[in-house]
């Protein structure tokens, strides 16, 4: 209730920074050489300037041309965006250079990494009209993309790598900031229909237009039916997203209302086994490799059993089809406006949600039937007295299973059953204007930030034994006396490891930012730019004890060492901050040529999560030093922008949970601290030689290593000394060619797309390698009218790929095979169908 109070108190704050300023509003005329860098920004004339010419606003202090920026920023506008026609968020931002993106986890959720930086999304800040939706960049087993999800409302995306991102941003080495649609005085809308060969039936639309007295609005979402990319027994995605918004506009500037509202289910693809551990022998005649699923149907009615502090039995059940059920609503205001040579910017905004997901996790590799048996076969004789033998039958029956008349296999995974809860109010006011003097002109900016927000969590863990198939059947482990009466079962209905994670917690935050900046335009071929923000966090919560205990069933193992709640309440208060600068230089050497230059130094503190660990937080802030150099050309609609980049990232805290085969939890700690070194070079390039052919391409060549690593738990650090960062390659990149042209009264589209990633490695040793892969995509697109028409197809070839290993029990020394043998493939071949009236 506190904490509810203190995000409202926050929010609305925030709401009436803008509140105030229309009241003051018509005391000042309007600028309006701002209002109409800003309406190029984020109206749709944006399109219709050549791309290196795009007027941007994320990351400056005033609206700029991409091509005088001293930082890498690219655009999607929404004709570029339904050419890629991506399957989710990591999918189109993975077609932009100095991004690796995995789009193999579902519709969510996935991974983003920017020029090799070692994290899986944390330093990535998703922002919708330039103000977060969460205060932080990771949630508790949620990202940005969870948050906001591409349609219609999209008018552009606007993208910053590197660059001011950590000025304009906590934690962000990139923005990627949804520029939202907004109405005019002309009525516009579109809906359209896609329809897919995996069982996906999509409806999107959107209508803006005039209310009347200078106000405007937006309303627009989609739903979505998917039957999924692997067969999992259940529907995969349902649900969908609304946006709205209403704009008025005053004489100097405007203010624009707006409410998201989430409600999702996706489902979680995780990693497969591929080949056998026993002989490195395909899998695929029993899981398939693009279709196949360890999701089951068997797991649709999941009963989870845990003692809670009072030291009763209690349980609760969990249905994997619910899949990661997201339900959020967000709402703010926005305002802009012009007060003499000062402009003014207050936004505001309030978000509230909770995520019960529930997910099945690879553990280990597959084993030998036998030679798994074998390995219970002690525990079970203590257990049970004569136990003469061990063998498979299916969960909850006596009917016998035969692993050799199969694979010759059996395998785990973790059913994972979390709920959390989470809140963010936030808000932002700056102030702006320009300062000539006898040498250039100063746009400077100065802001303050604030927000405050918290999220919960409530987690059980537990264990099966499966059958190695796609849709598995669930397996129990039987002990028999050598007469062969049953004695007792290593398992329970499937349940290899009873409650073997249980975790509970509530943590809160506030975080106060003051920021800067300063473009100094020193002649109007040369603009220096730097700015400065700090950043003070305080966090508070609580985590409940727990200890690991026997139920006390005689008739199985399965709970011998389960989590239980001890009734102990563990509070902590928490205190750091941050300190993020930036410094960076453009200089035209003639009209189509420029230089850049950048330094940057972002500080990266502990999430607020770490206020509801059961164990002592390690309050670590990582600092990254980044440098840029770059080089731009553009002649006509063609340009090619390249940038050298070298990271410098200390400490890299590679702290992992691993899976502990003797109790079935994650609660093996393999630590090493050192740092992280990563080089490279980045290319943007779009060439257009004729009107009807143009060729559109990314590509990022780096070096991103581990340096200087220590270990306090015996593992050898010199065997990590130097080596690729894991699951990040080398190079990476795509090209898109375009043929665009008008025949018959239609305007016609052929494109394609071929995605390249280099080889990678599942652990820190670089022992198991994943392979490099590429695939290739194409469409075709017709518009007669108002009418439109596409098909597109993704991996054409059906190549494989595998985007991460087993992370589970691989990071540290890999699979024990060259190659992944356990990994999360790409999808399969498959295509769409979309079909759109514009009015």
């Amino acid at each position: 209730m506190q904490k509810t109070t203190l995000a409202r108190t926050v929010a609305l704050a925030a709401l009436s920074m803008g509140l105030v300023s229309p009241a003051l509003a018509e005391t000042a005329p309007a600028d309006a050489a701002a209002d109409a860098a800003a309406g190029s920004a984020t109206g749709s004339d944006a399109s219709d300037a050549p791309a290196s010419s795009e007027i941007i606003v994320t990351g400056t202090t005033k609206a700029q041309s991409r091509f005088d920026v001293s930082y890498a920023v690219s655009t999607l506008d929404r004709d570029t965006i339904e050419k890629i026609a991506p399957t989710n968020m990591a999918d189109l931002i993975g077609q932009l250079p100095g991004f690796q993106t995995e789009n193999t986890g579902g519709e969510v959720q996935n991974i983003y990494r920017l020029r090799g930086l070692p994290s899986d999304g944390s330093f990535i800040s998703f922002q919708q009209d330039g103000m977060t939706l969460f205060q932080e960049n990771d949630g508790y087993f949620w990202r940005g993309d969870a948050l906001i999800r591409d349609d219609l409302m999209n008018d552009h995306l606007e993208v910053v790598r590197g660059g001011p991102a950590p000025i304009y941003s906590s934690s962000g080495a990139a923005i990627i900031n949804q520029i939202t649609v907004t109405g005019s005085d002309t009525p516009r809308g579109k809906v359209q229909v896609t329809l897919g060969d995996t069982g996906l039936y999509r409806l999107d639309g959107y209508q803006a237009g005039p209310l009347g007295g200078n106000t405007y609005y937006a309303i627009g979402g989609f739903v979505r039916y998917h039957d999924g990319y692997r067969d999992n027994g259940f529907p995969n995605d349902k649900g969908g997203q609304l946006r709205a918004n209403i704009k008025h506009d005053f004489d100097n500037g405007s203010i624009t209302f707006h409410v998201n509202y989430v409600n999702d289910h996706n489902v979680f693809y995780l990693p497969i086994p591929v080949a056998s551990p026993t002989d490195g022998s395909s899998l695929n005649h029993y899981i398939d490799y693009f279709t196949g699923t360890l999701n089951t149907p068997e797991l649709r009615n999941v009963t989870l059993r845990y003692q809670d502090g009072n030291g009763d039995i209690q349980s609760r059940n969990s249905d994997l089809s619910d899949g990661r059920h997201m339900r959020m609503v967000n709402f703010g205001a926005d305002y802009e406006g012009d007060f003499g040579d000062w402009h003014v910017s207050a936004k505001g905004g309030y978000t509230q949600g909770k995520l019960d997901f529930a997910a099945l996790y690879s553990t280990t590799n597959p084993y030998d039937a036998d030679t798994f048996a074998s390995s219970y076969l002690s525990s079970a004789q203590s257990a049970f007295g004569a136990v003469a033998s061990l063998g498979y039958v299916y969960a909850g029956t006596d009917t016998a299973y035969d692993p050799y008349g199969d694979s010759g296999l059996v395998m785990q995974a973790q059913y994972r059953d979390i709920h959390s809860r989470y809140y963010s109010g936030q808000g932002d006011l700056s102030v702006a204007r320009t300062l000539r003097t006898g040498l250039g002109e100063h746009d400077l900016k100065l802001g303050l930030y604030g927000a405050a927000y918290g999220e919960s969590k409530d987690v059980i863990y537990q264990n099966y034994l499966m059958t190695v198939a796609s849709q598995p059947q669930l397996l129990d482990l039987v002990a028999y006396s050598a007469s062969g009466e049953t004695l007792g079962s290593v398992t329970d209905q499937g349940v290899l490891n009873m409650t073997s994670t249980l975790a509970k917690g509530d943590s809160d935050a506030t975080m106060f930012a003051l920021y800067g900046n300063d473009t100094w335009t020193i002649t109007p071929t040369l603009h220096i730019d730097g700015g400065v923000r700090y950043e003070d966090y305080t966090f508070t919560g609580w985590a409940a004890g727990t200890a690991s205990i026997d139920y006390g069933d005689a008739t199985t193992l399965a709970d011998n060492s389960s989590k239980a709640f001890t009734g102990t309440i563990i509070n902590r208060r928490l205190k750091t901050h941050s300190l993020n600068w930036t410094v960076g230089a453009n200089y035209d050497l003639v009209h189509d040529i420029a230089v850049y230059g950048r330094v940057s130094h972002m500080e990266n503190p502990p999430s607020v999560s770490s206020a509801m660990s059961e164990s002592t937080p390690d309050m670590i802030t990582t600092k990254v030093n980044q440098y840029e150099l770059g080089l731009k050309l553009r002649s006509g609609p063609s340009f090619l922008y390249i940038t050298g980049f070298l990271s410098n990232f200390d400490p890299l805290n590679s702290s992992f949970l691993a899976y502990n085969e003797a109790t079935g939890e994650n609660d093996q700690t393999v630590a090493f601290v050192g740092k992280a070194r990563i080089k490279g070079i980045e290319f943007d390039g779009h060439w257009q030689p004729l009107p009807w052919f143009s060729l559109t391409g990314a590509l990022t060549l780096s070096q991103p290593r581990y340096r200087n690593f220590e270990n306090a738990d015996g593992a050898d650090p010199r065997l990590a000394e130097g080596n690729q960062i894991v699951r990040q390659p080398d190079i990476y990149g795509n090209i898109r060619p375009a043929f665009d042209f008008t025949t018959g009264g239609n305007d016609v589209s052929i494109y394609g797309r071929y995605s390249y990633v280099g080889k990678r490695y599942v652990d820190v040793y670089n022992n198991t390698q994943l392979p490099a892969y590429g695939t290739v995509g194409a469409g075709v697109s017709v518009k007669r009218g108002s009418w439109s028409l596409q098909v597109v197809g993704d991996n054409l070839f059906n190549a494989h790929g595998l985007t991460e290993g087993n992370t589970r029990t691989d990071s540290l020394s890999g699979q024990g095979s060259a190659t992944a043998i356990y990994g999360r493939p790409l999808f399969g071949r498959n295509f769409r169908l979309v079909i759109g009236k514009s009015w």
